[in-house]
């Protein structure tokens, strides 16, 4: 029949050896299911049943007897797995046996001590192996402080031996996570413990039996013997004669051990002497040692040598000894003065703080040298962060940063975003001479070394104070004089002081940040003590993100070491004013670049029509949107700028004015007359110019109108709108609004310039019609036949032929337009004419209509519904042709108008105006 569970197995003893009684922890599988199951234990041979613990499944706790093999197994017997096994052993190891006279250098435990009579070990009561643990589960300490349970428990204790002994206290001091399961196991051991103290008494009366039946029957023998003889005192009896031998074994010891135990008297004697005369000689040496040892800095020395004297002669009524002492109490008093003026000095090492401070502790040193170096720190970090400022503000600082490998100083965000630009296109700025160097500006170095003062020496000071807190300042000695409990009761009651030391460090480090980079923020009369940086130079975007980038380290580098956050409130406040400022700032700066863009405009125009300009005008926006992605990245605990109401608005103006700005550079650029140096240059490229236009040639007004029309055409188709998906993708509000009034902005401009290109260009064609009908004098009254079409006409066609082929060489989206408004102009010009005719003739009104339709047709892929009307009207006044005759002289005249200028009217052909598609 198989058993319920695996037989034991022990895998593990600590220690793995030791004499008898010595405590082991026994560790395997299967140890037991219970202390009830547990039925035989034995080390090295010996039964250690009596004084097992079972602690768990794993684990079981006892004392090892004194067993008679050297060194054997651990078999572990349990009711639900048999006789176990074993794969570590025990080496039992024998104690010495002492004798009278010999000398021993060790604590001999009368507990377990050897009985040189019986020759075996007396054994302990297993009563007295009170175990650490009385509910036999995992220990769980609470967080619970002392003196609360003190203040709920009063007169109580938790410790399972004291007298006024509390459970509860217990319980929420060592089980306050414990799980019910787990204090209901413990309820079951605690039964069990009980039930086997009960049966403890017996069990050691067992365990001494031998020893009590070998007395008794001593004393039985003895018994007998007296009784045989009848009395206890006659002489010649047992009693006299136990009574002789026993007299003169004693004279016979002590004429043995008379000699030795005067030597030893002696020896005790001399050896009292020799230690009284080193402690006079210690004491009169120490004040020389205590110079000697403070000057070389042994300062351990000089504390162990002083705590030695004070216990041997602090109280001494002896007066040369109270002299001495005197002279050491007033060395040491200079010690406490030498290590307190250490401890304040400044720099100073956190390691070298915590050294002095425990020195002082453990001299007695009056007040809180802990509290005064605290203080003193504090002190020091304030007056660094206001030297930064005044250094930098007197000019004492240069500024310059320190070069790269490739001689460039500029924040790696700046060199990234430069050589980022390059590859895009080049730079929007003007390019730098080769010998120029990039120079940090005076308020970023400030920043910069603002925030190296505050992670270099912050941190140091909140350590200094959880140490002062914990009360880990103080050694061993500080611990037992009660010096840890002071610290900490003083802590408690400093802690609002060292919390407004720390609102004072931040506010002042972010005071000094605005007082360089936003005064307008700081109350007036501080200005005076922040601020001063009038005459440095405004800071672009790029670094106010790097100084952006600088103060988030430092709130980062604080928030490490744990310290609340609304101490640190002051610095995201700083720093969401920082991002904001940074917005608006590029935003302007971006403002200044668009206007300087017109410098830039070189007037090559490709075969769209359109120059670089509206290009570089773009790609300066997505500069300007990828330069804002890092201060405007939300990091946690930071508030969105973008979703502030006051920031949104004003960066929606400030794109207005962007976008106006560069509108207003392309109306100046359209007004421009100064073109001695300027050119117009054409994108040999497109197969649809002419090769007439391969040669450079300066740009006329009327050449600039055009381009500048083209450029605005792209601007509202096409710029606008991919501007408007940057700005949704950078987070940007409100870009309807932007995109509604730049394209307002930009008709407005486009308007103005047509109005004024076909003003310059339809008002000599219309002109010269009225002149041209009536040259030689000629009158619609009385005409001859007509024989074709008038050359004033011719002219007025070739005249929009020139107009078409000059647009048609910038950009042939712009043919249908100005053309059909140059059309509709001369279309209402002729209108005007033939009303203002009182009579036609015959042969007149045959000419007026010829030269109508002739232009009709010629112009027809531009005619409008204005100008068809126009046309329609100026053929009203004129007599209806009735004669078949007639009519066919006018369509041979026409024919023969057409064939003749066909050659010209070509470009007027649909097929030749049909915009590129892109």
């Amino acid at each position: 029949m198989s058993r319920a569970r695996p037989p034991p197995l022990v895998t593990g003893i600590s220690p793995n050896e030791g004499t008898a009684w010595t405590k082991v922890t026994i560790r395997g599988e299967n140890l037991g299911m219970g202390a009830a199951d547990l039925i035989g234990l034995s080390i090295c041979g010996h039964s250690c049943l009596l004084t097992a613990e079972w602690m768990s499944a794993s684990k079981i706790v006892c004392r090892v007897g004194p067993a008679k093999d050297d060194k054997g197994e651990i078999i572990v017997t349990t009711k639900s797995g048999g006789n176990g096994t074993s794969t570590v052993s025990f080496k039992l190891l024998k104690p010495d046996k002492i004798g009278i006279l010999d000398q021993s250098a060790v604590w001999v435990d009368e507990r377990n001590y050897y009985d040189m009579r019986t020759d075996r070990n007396k054994g302990i009561s297993p009563l007295s192996l009170r175990p650490s643990n009385p509910l036999g589960i995992d220990i769980d300490k609470s967080k619970v402080p002392q003196t609360d349970m003190e203040q709920t428990f009063p007169g109580m204790s938790g410790d399972f031996t004291s007298e006024n002994f509390s459970a509860t206290w217990y319980l929420i001091e060592n089980h306050s996570g414990t799980g019910f399961d787990q204090l209901r196991l413990a309820a079951n051991n605690l039964k069990k413990q009980a039930t086997k103290k009960n049966e403890g008494s017996l069990a050691y009366v067992k365990g001494g039996l031998s020893t009590f039946f070998e007395a008794q029957d001593a004393l039985a023998a003895i018994h007998q013997k007296l009784e045989s003889d009848g009395t206890e005192k006659v002489e010649g009896s047992m009693t006299q004669r136990l009574e002789n031998v026993l007299n003169r074994a004693s004279d016979t010891a002590d004429t043995l051990f008379q000699e030795v135990l005067g030597r030893k008297d002696k020896a005790d004697s001399t050896r009292n002497a020799l230690n009284v005369l080193q402690r006079f000689k210690f004491l009169f040496n120490l004040p020389l040692n205590i110079e000697r040892n403070i000057q070389k800095g042994d300062y351990d020395v000089v504390i162990n040598d002083y705590e030695k004297a004070k216990s041997l002669f602090g109280n001494t009524e002896v007066p040369v000894f109270k002299k001495v002492y005197a002279e050491v109490e007033t060395r040491i008093g200079a010690l406490r003065s030498l290590l307190l003026e250490k401890l304040l000095e400044t720099p100073s090492t956190l390691h070298d703080q915590k050294r002095y401070i425990r020195y002082l502790s453990d001299l007695h040193a009056p007040g809180d040298p802990a509290w005064q170096c605290i203080y003193a720190q504090h002190k020091w970090i304030l007056q660094l962060l206001q030297n930064c400022r005044d250094e930098f503000i007197t000019g004492q600082r240069v500024g310059v940063g320190a070069l790269d490998l490739d001689g460039d100083t500029r924040p790696s965000a700046l060199r990234m975003s430069h050589t980022a630009s390059l590859k895009r296109g080049g730079s929007l700025r003007t390019p730098r001479p080769s010998t120029w160097r990039f120079e940090t500006p005076q308020q970023v170095q400030f920043v910069e070394k603002l925030s190296d003062v505050v992670i270099s020496q912050l941190p140091n000071f909140w350590k200094l104070w959880i140490s002062y807190v914990n009360g880990s300042l103080f050694s061993e000695t500080g611990e037992k004089s009660g010096q840890v409990e002071r610290s900490k009761k003083n802590a408690r009651q400093r802690q609002n002081d060292f919390k407004k030391m720390i609102e004072e460090l931040t506010h002042r480090l972010v005071k000094l940040v605005r007082g360089a980079l936003l005064p307008a923020t700081l109350p007036p009369g501080e200005l005076g003590l922040y601020g001063g940086w009038e005459n440095k130079t405004d800071l672009t975007g790029l670094w106010v993100t790097q100084v952006i980038h600088t103060v988030r380290c430092c709130h980062d580098a604080l928030a490490t070491l744990e310290i609340p956050n609304d101490l640190l409130q002051v610095i995201q406040d700083l720093l969401l004013d920082l991002r904001v400022h940074c917005l608006l700032v590029t935003l302007q700066h971006t403002t200044e670049d668009v206007k300087k863009l017109a410098e830039k405009e070189d007037w090559v125009v490709d075969n769209e029509g359109l120059t670089s300009l509206p290009a570089q005008f773009e790609l300066c926006m997505v500069q300007m949107l990828q330069s804002l992605k890092e201060p405007m990245e939300t990091k946690p605990g930071e508030i969105n700028v973008l979703q502030l109401d006051l920031a949104q608005d004003r960066a929606s103006e400030l794109c207005v004015v962007i976008m106006k700005a560069f509108i207003s550079c392309l109306e100046q650029l359209s007004m421009k007359t100064d073109c001695d140096s300027s050119h117009v240059s054409v994108d040999h490229a497109s197969p649809n110019t002419f090769s007439s236009t391969q040669e450079e040639f300066s740009p006329t007004p009327e050449q600039r109108l055009l381009i500048i029309l083209s450029n605005c055409q792209y601007l509202e188709r096409h710029t606008f709108i991919n501007l408007a998906e940057h700005f949704e993708k950078h987070g940007f509000t409100g870009t309807e609004k932007i995109t509604r009034v730049s394209e307002e902005a930009v008709r407005e401009l486009d308007k103005t310039l047509f109005d004024a290109y076909i003003q310059r260009k339809s008002d000599p064609i219309v002109g010269s019609l009225e002149p041209g009908i009536y040259a030689g004098y000629f009158d619609w009254r009385d005409c001859q036949p007509p024989t074709g079409v008038r050359n004033y006409l011719k002219e007025a066609l070739v005249s929009i032929i020139t107009v078409h082929a000059e647009v048609f060489t910038i950009s042939k989206e712009l043919v249908p337009r100005i053309l059909s408004k140059i059309v509709d102009s001369v279309a209402e010009e002729m209108c005007r004419l033939m009303h203002c005719v009182p009579s036609f003739s015959k042969n007149g009104a045959m000419q007026a209509r010829l030269e109508l339709w002739a232009l009709r047709d010629a112009v027809a892929c531009y005619l409008t519904a204005d100008s068809n009307e126009n046309f329609k009207q100026a053929l009203e006044p004129l007599p209806q042709l009735h004669s078949g005759a007639d009519k066919k002289s006018q369509e041979e005249l026409l024919n023969t108008f057409k064939s003749s200028m066909q050659l010209q009217l070509t470009c007027f052909q649909p097929s030749s105006v049909q915009p590129v598609k892109r």
